[in-house]
């Protein structure tokens, strides 16, 4: 059964916490034609919103948005974004796991989107 607020409870509540929460607009993640699905703020890079795990071997527009995160995230670094995680991306993903702190493995999982999608948005580089 459900409990329904009264507005004497939701004057209460609101009191309790300090007064009334303000929320400011948001882009609505539901697609329109011609407009792309949004997630959040703007990215430096825009070939995908997936995130796959990628080795080498791999290949497609999720290894040009590693590869161009890379870029974003090491000093140094001018990756071609060809899509193909060969081994200089690869050693590219090493050099950035080891300098994040995380498992250096080569392999861009869920822990290495994260991190990558951090350091590339920041204004700083991780090393």
């Amino acid at each position: 059964m459900r409990r329904m607020l009264t507005s004497g409870t939701l004057v209460a509540a609101l009191l309790l916490a300090g007064g009334p929460a303000l929320a400011a607009p948001q882009e609505s993640a539901v697609a329109r034609p011609g407009r792309a699905v949004t997630h959040g703020p703007v990215d430096v890079c825009d070939f995908t919103i997936g995130r796959p795990t990628l080795k080498a071997g791999s290949s497609g527009r999720a290894v040009q948005q590693a590869q161009c995160y890379l870029n974003h995230s090491l000093s140094g670094r001018d990756l071609a974004l060809d899509g193909k995680f060969g081994p200089v991306t690869q050693r590219a993903t090493l050099r950035f796991q080891r300098c994040a702190g995380i498992v250096a493995d080569g392999v861009v999982g869920a822990q290495t989107w994260s991190f990558l999608v951090f350091w590339a948005n920041s204004t700083d580089v991780v090393c």
